[in-house]
């Protein structure tokens, strides 16, 4: 076996992660597997996206099943691919839409954490621009021969960004989103900080009212909760315009929108996520494309999840013909089934080579105790469709990290233990009453409420 060789700030950050039970930001690529055609799909849409297309994805899966894991795969695929990327993660103070600004909140965080392949840890956006406007003074020097002090290059630069933001001014928006840009531009070129920070500050979504964007930038709106998303779109045909693929929105958690109560509330979320979905659909955006990841509760429950919105529900639902057997992957849907006995096992190997990489001790345990593992959580969990990545990783990894640090410790009375403990606890709870299979499902759908 070829020696594994991978940064201890990667071994850190994957072994902190998956102890925990949350995916990491760096170092996926050392634990993928699985997961081939849901990847080429969206690969698909991303050459579809850099030639002027859009793209809308649901990737729908149980809590576990490693929606947030593909996410994050692809964000980092797509960041080296030269496309501009942003994340957020949906929840009570974020949605697309609220009576208290939550889908401004959204486009705040989706602007916290922009990032490209040079700044993959978001906080882009300032770079973005200084980068341009150092590409077109460059660009300018070179063509025309002139020097930096040149008094002319200003002109030309300014003439320029004109040229990119001009373009955009047809576009909803778009002649205030070109203003606010050449006011960055006015303070870049004399060193004016603060007139570059209101910009920023304007184009962050952080401006909390009209007349002081009016009185700093000249400007007479600002992006709020109604307006954010055609802001959006603009920051993709602008990405595309400065020489960056395009942009890809990598939203979250929408079973945060299953969770809200109120009906009106919910179903106005929902008209928000269709008029995304119709827009990248039909060819109204451009250089754009949005992947959220949710449950299938959320995508399919017909008395609140986004079946029981008509017309999205009629977009979504699966053809005639496509079936467990003959999937496309060409649909809006990606379902992610669960991994295969084969691709668990690879996982697993995988984990204990970075464990023992990353701790410096020699391998124990063998492929044969690992199939021994896997076995062993199949039987626990009683049923194959059950079994999920992060269960598994995350009991894997409490299993090598006591075996590391209990020298004394032995892998078959481990296991032992926990078969037993396990089993215990089924009998337990069957003889403390019995919950019936009704008791159970009232359970789970009361235990989509919060107070």
């Amino acid at each position: 076996m070829a020696e594994l060789k991978i940064p201890k700030r990667l071994t850190t950050a994957l072994m902190n992660s998956l102890t925990a039970g949350v995916v990491p930001r760096v170092g996926l690529e050392h634990i993928a597997v699985g997961r081939k055609p849901e990847v080429e799909a969206i690969v698909q849409d991303m050459d579809n996206i850099a030639e002027g297309g859009a793209a809308f994805r649901l990737i729908s899966g149980r809590y576990g099943s490693g929606k947030s894991f593909l996410l994050q795969i692809i964000r980092n695929y797509a960041m080296d691919r030269d496309f501009v990327v942003a994340d957020a993660d949906l929840s009570p103070e974020r949605r697309l839409v609220g009576t208290k600004g939550q889908g401004l909140g959204t486009y705040r965080e989706l602007m916290t954490h922009l990032s490209t392949r040079t700044r993959p840890d978001g906080g882009a956006l300032e770079m973005i621009l200084q980068k341009w406007i150092a590409a077109i003074q460059q660009s300018i020097m070179q063509s025309e021969g002139l020097t930096s002090d040149d008094p002319s290059l200003n002109l030309r630069v300014e003439q320029r960004i004109f040229e990119v933001t001009g373009g955009m001014q047809s576009l909803v928006h778009g002649f205030d989103f070109a203003k606010v840009m050449a006011s960055y531009w006015n303070g870049y070129k004399l060193g004016d900080d603060d007139k570059k920070q209101m910009a920023l500050r304007w184009l962050r979504g952080e401006y909390p009212t009209k007349t002081e964007a009016r009185r700093d930038l000249g400007v007479g709106v600002i992006i709020d909760d109604d307006s954010w998303y055609d802001y959006i779109k603009l920051w993709a045909e602008f990405a595309a315009a400065i020489g960056y693929k395009g942009l890809l929105l990598f939203i979250d958690e929408g079973v945060n929108l299953y969770k809200i109560t109120n009906t009106v509330s919910r179903h106005s979320n929902y008209e928000k996520l269709l008029t995304m979905f119709n827009d990248t659909m039909q060819g109204k955006a451009q250089h754009l494309g949005i992947l959220m990841g949710g449950t299938p509760q959320f995508v399919e429950d017909e008395r609140r999840g986004l079946f029981s919105y008509d017309a999205l529900r009629s977009r979504l639902i699966d053809g005639r013909y496509g079936s467990q057997a003959y999937r496309t992957y060409s649909s809006p849907i990606l379902k992610l089934d669960m991994l295969s006995h084969e691709e668990i096992l690879i996982l697993l190997q995988k984990l204990r080579d970075i464990h023992a990489l990353h701790y410096g001790y020699e391998v124990r345990l063998a492929d044969d105790q690992l199939i021994t593992f896997m076995q062993n959580a199949v039987n626990r969990l009683g049923a194959d469709e059950l079994l999920t990545p992060r269960e598994v990783v995350r009991d894997f990894m409490d299993l090598l990290h006591t075996l590391h640090q209990h020298p004394g410790s032995d892998f078959d009375t481990l296991l032992g233990e926990r078969a037993a403990m396990a089993e215990q606890a089924v009998k337990s709870s069957g003889a403390a009453g019995g919950k019936s299979q009704e008791q159970d499902k009232t359970d789970d759908f009361l235990a989509e409420f919060e107070l």
